[in-house]
């Protein structure tokens, strides 16, 4: 194994874990089940520090997607 595998391995192995750490940081959209007979909260705007994890979590996101696809096609030996 090379060591640029090794390295790209340990890489997309850090961004799932932080992909599931962005995911349980942002907040609730709705209200679930609660939110039949009261009011939903679906249709708020995105607050800065909201707004800033959102484009944080798409980037991992986009980033571990990339590292699957060069693992997983052989890019990477």
């Amino acid at each position: 194994m090379s060591p640029l595998y090794v390295a790209v391995l340990v890489l997309t192995a850090f961004l799932a874990v932080g992909i599931i750490i962005m995911v349980l940081l942002h907040t609730p959209k709705g209200e679930g089940m609660g939110g039949i007979g009261g009011s939903a909260t679906l249709f708020t705007g995105k607050r800065g520090a909201e707004a800033g994890l959102d484009r944080v979590t798409w980037i991992t996101a986009g980033l571990f997607i990339i590292c699957c696809t060069l693992l997983g096609f052989g890019f990477v030996r």
